[in-house]
């Protein structure tokens, strides 16, 4: 049997010859149904296709041409990275505003981590037992950044946790901007940034310099204002829980330009729930420093189910750093050299017991030069002090308390807060 072909007209058809006559007789067939339609189908596929390539490679081409044209800045803060607030001119502090909307809760996760990969570290401004803290610049603004090492990562998590809490956001209270880890190709670094504050922490502050009395209730009245933010619970649907510090002291505290102080190093914080009626105590294995704790601390007697306690606790603390502030007062050009509180009476590196028994058996607390008394700031400070740091936890001023007491000091006109 042969195969052969129709004439022009039909070629679209096959013809199957054979030996006998009028075998064909019954016309053309088509043994590839669909044939025709097939094709059809494929071409104009390929036509389409063909347009969308076209599409997208003209789009391709005019968006590196736009790109060409319009001004790049490199993300590393470089000698070619312009030295201006990111976003068009827009600052942290501006951005912070308008991504949170007021509720203090902090940067989109998602911001956070883009902030986090653009920060150049600068130079090492700290160290302690969590890390290390870097001055870091993000499109020419400074940035603090504290670097936790991978032991301490229970105290970041916590720490970051707990500058998010809505309506955080205080004056008083250290700026947070983001937290991230950062993989360095030896192990992963744990990032907190914050505010950064160019005079350091309040220890360091009060260790080269002297204040006036201006500046001592100045100082004095923002450390009481920021903790009294942080003890408040704020109700409603954007409310903010009561936070304890437990950690308060002086290198634990920032100076601002303008001579108030912000509270910093919230890793060992704790939260009141109101609705479980529980304290939110974290689990890690730091505890406070031992030169600034409360008496009930020291003795264990502090009932850890009421949260008061905790906030009593750091009352007693903010008193000890009221000293080490009317120390460096000077007055008339006397003032006294910068020391740490029980200096004279423990040793550089106290333990527990040691520190027990100066404050809890022997019931001593930081002495009160006797020139205060000729000094009427002075004077109300010390006895602002000696009301922080009763033996009776329930005895001692509150955060609230302290902040309105130090708001009636006469301040000269030209130093108003």
């Amino acid at each position: 049997m042969e195969q052969g072909v129709g004439d022009n007209r039909n070629d679209k058809y096959v013809f199957l010859c054979c030996e006998s006559d009028y075998c064909n007789r019954e016309g053309p067939t088509d043994p590839i149904p669909g044939l025709w339609e097939n094709w059809m189908t494929a071409t104009v596929a390929a036509c389409v296709l063909f347009v969308l390539l076209f599409v997208i490679l003209i789009f391709t081409v005019r968006r590196q041409r736009h790109q060409r044209l319009r001004p790049h800045y490199n993300c590393d803060d470089s000698t070619e990275a312009p030295d201006l607030p990111i976003l068009g001119g827009v600052s942290l502090k501006s951005m912070i505003e308008m991504t949170t909307s007021g509720s203090g809760s902090g940067l989109p996760l998602l911001v956070q981590r883009s902030i986090a990969r653009q920060i150049q570290l600068a130079d090492s401004i700290g160290k302690g037992r969590f890390g290390e803290v870097w001055r870091g610049r993000w499109r020419g603004e400074n940035v603090a950044v504290k670097i936790f090492s991978s032991r301490e990562e229970r105290s970041w998590f916590r720490e970051a946790e707990i500058y998010q809490t809505v309506m955080l956001r205080h004056d008083n209270i250290l700026g947070f901007i983001a937290a991230d880890n950062k993989d360095n190709g030896t192990w992963t670094q744990l990032w907190l940034i914050t505010d950064y504050h160019e005079y350091g922490s309040l220890f360091d502050y009060l260790y080269r310099n002297t204040v006036d009395v201006a500046g001592m209730i100045r100082m004095a009245l923002s450390i009481a204002t920021g903790l009294a933010h942080l003890h408040m619970e704020i109700v409603g649907t954007q409310g903010k829980p009561a936070i304890a510090h437990r950690d308060l002291k002086s290198k634990n505290i920032l100076v601002k330009t303008n001579g108030t102080c912000a509270i910093g190093d919230l890793g060992l914080a704790v939260r009141y729930d109101v609705t479980t009626d529980r304290v939110d105590i974290p689990l890690n294995n730091r505890v406070g420093t031992k030169r600034y704790m409360a008496p009930e601390v020291l003795d264990d007697t502090i009932n850890m189910n009421h949260f008061d306690s905790f906030k009593r606790a750091d009352v007693y603390a903010m008193g000890l750093v009221f000293w080490e502030i009317a120390r460096r007062c000077n007055v008339g050009g006397i003032y006294d050299e910068y020391q740490l509180p029980f200096y004279d009476m423990v040793p550089s590196d106290p333990t527990i017991e040691e520190m027990r028994k100066v404050v809890c058996t022997d019931s001593q607390r930081p002495s009160i030069p006797n020139r205060w008394q000729a000094c009427e700031a002075l004077s109300g400070m010390s006895k602002v002090m000696k009301e922080c740091w009763y033996q009776n936890a329930a005895a001692r001023l509150t955060a609230l308390r302290v902040k309105k007491t130090l708001s009636n000091f006469n301040i000269p006109s030209n130093n108003i807060i």
